[in-house]
């Protein structure tokens, strides 16, 4: 058997050399936690026969959970379960949701349906809620809830948070009263989270006074204490409203509320002192974080930075940049992409440039984000050859999830007028077959681009018609005459 029961002790330093030698968690985040790294180290665990208590799996599927390695955990999970571990109602929730997040919805309803009736508690009903609502699946999710609501299983505020976060992201704010009050008459306790949602949808239609009543309202229930998330919430309302007076006393709250020294917390500080154009109380911050956290995670850092940057505080950027740098374990080129931005954005391309040789020196790629931050520089400047060897860049990088990158409609548009005024033919045609390599659907637009420049050059095309019938695309009239005079047998 490959765990032990959550009975066993959790002094992982008198276990026995049958088992791992640090915990599970530690184990598979060791090389860090990339996507790569952690899919290695998992298949490391799984191909030994190491053993692991349950309660390391649980912080473990927690852990992978919280970092978005959905993948990892779904198959940690099933592993374990294959090993014989004994699943609660809560295992089950838990895996429902890792199958909706890794397979999709079609594939957890299909595990749901299969569990046994006495298996499909309040946990799991909930577990498929929350799955529907975060998919936006409005008939499904209200369908389950009166299901819910028929096996007594909606008698807590969770379930109404997740519909009310639907409604919210379907900007049906009206619907959210009536959810309200459906609780208020249900005897269902509103927890912190509930008015978060509730004060969130107010500020939404602009509802500022409305959004302070509920916030008493809170005060005087006093079945939900707002902590430092409810003055977040606040305070970022504020924010948006631009009461930034009244943000501050928020943001005051926050801090009074984060007697643990919550990293989030500090984190919602920096970046909402940093919108409200607060220098002074944005360092003070920041020395508090220092002080709490010495050894500071490259978040912060990047947090800190994006808000110097956004108040045009260049110097005091630089001088967090180079203080992260000299002591980083790990070079993150998300903090140097902010300096590389705000370098580009000011004109300052040869101290951009040394920050990317920096970074590669350090074992650090330049991302999509960085060739996109220098294309953006390149287009403004009129520099249109290396506007394209950087979108070539960026496609042939891809996204840090692994996804493909592709250029915005507005720049390929820029750059085909860019070939058209010059005539272009060939760098238009090589700039396509990059495109190509990001699989963009190549429209009418395009096209006909292209076909004035073979008309306006001179140049015909055997092939221009079999493009065209490949790409599916419908040209207007003026380029459909054109076609004729360019295209030949």
């Amino acid at each position: 058997m490959a765990f032990q029961h959550l009975g066993r002790t959790k002094n992982v330093a008198k276990r026995s050399k049958k088992y791992l030698e640090n915990a599970l968690n530690e184990t598979l985040f060791k090389e860090g936690s990339s996507d790569k790294s952690v899919r290695t180290e998992l298949n490391k665990f799984l191909k030994s026969s190491k053993r692991v208590y349950k309660w390391e799996v649980g912080v473990t599927l927690r852990k992978l959970r919280q970092r978005g390695r959905f993948c990892p955990a779904l198959k940690l999970s099933e592993s374990m379960v294959k090993r014989g571990m004994n699943m609660t109602a809560s295992d089950q929730a838990i895996h429902l949701d890792l199958i909706a997040k890794s397979r999709g919805i079609a594939a957890a309803e299909n595990y749901f349906m299969d569990l046994p009736e006495a298996s499909k508690t309040h946990l799991c009903y909930g577990a498929l809620l929350n799955c529907y609502c975060k998919e936006l699946m409005t008939e499904k999710a209200e369908a389950l809830m009166e299901k819910m609501k028929e096996l007594r299983f909606a008698s807590s505020s969770m379930a109404y948070n997740s519909l009310m976060t639907l409604y919210s992201k379907n900007g049906q704010f009206d619907k959210i009263p009536a959810i309200i009050q459906e609780m208020k008459a249900s005897d269902i306790k509103p927890d912190t989270c509930t008015y978060n949602i509730w004060m969130r949808a107010l500020a939404a239609v602009n509802d500022i006074s409305g959004v302070e009543r509920v916030m008493e309202e809170m005060k005087r229930d006093g079945r939900a204490t707002g902590d430092w998330t409810t003055y977040s919430n606040l305070a970022s309302i504020y924010v948006e409203a631009g009461l930034y007076d009244k943000a501050e006393k928020a943001l005051k709250e926050l801090e009074k509320r984060n007697a643990c020294k919550d990293l989030s917390a500090f984190q919602f500080l920096i970046t909402l002192y940093g919108r409200t154009g607060n220098v002074i109380e944005l360092y003070r911050v920041w020395r508090s974080l220092r002080l709490a956290f010495p050894k500071t995670a490259n978040i912060s850092y990047l947090n800190m930075i994006q808000a110097l940057v956004k108040l045009k505080d260049l110097p005091g950027a630089e001088k967090c940049f180079k203080e992260w740098e000299s002591g980083c374990s790990t070079y993150d080129i998300r903090i140097a992409n902010v300096l590389i931005g705000a370098y580009a954005k000011e004109g300052m391309l040869e101290k951009a440039e040394e920050v990317k040789q920096r970074s590669q020196r350090r074992g650090s790629k330049p991302n999509a984000k960085t060739w996109e931050i220098f294309m953006d520089y390149y287009l403004k400047n009129g520099e249109m050859k290396l506007a394209v060897d950087c979108v070539a860049n960026a496609i042939s990088t891809g996204r840090g999830d692994g996804g493909k990158w592709s250029p915005s409609p507005e720049v390929v548009q820029s750059l085909m007028t860019h070939f058209e005024q010059e005539r272009d033919v060939e760098g238009a045609e090589g700039f396509m077959e990059t495109l190509k390599k990001a699989d963009v659907n190549i429209g009418a637009e395009v096209f006909e681009s292209l076909i004035r420049m073979y008309a306006a050059s001179g140049k015909t095309s055997a092939s221009m018609r079999h493009r065209l019938k490949m790409e599916k695309v419908e040209l207007g009239e003026a380029a459909e005459k054109l076609l004729n005079v360019i295209c030949v047998d």
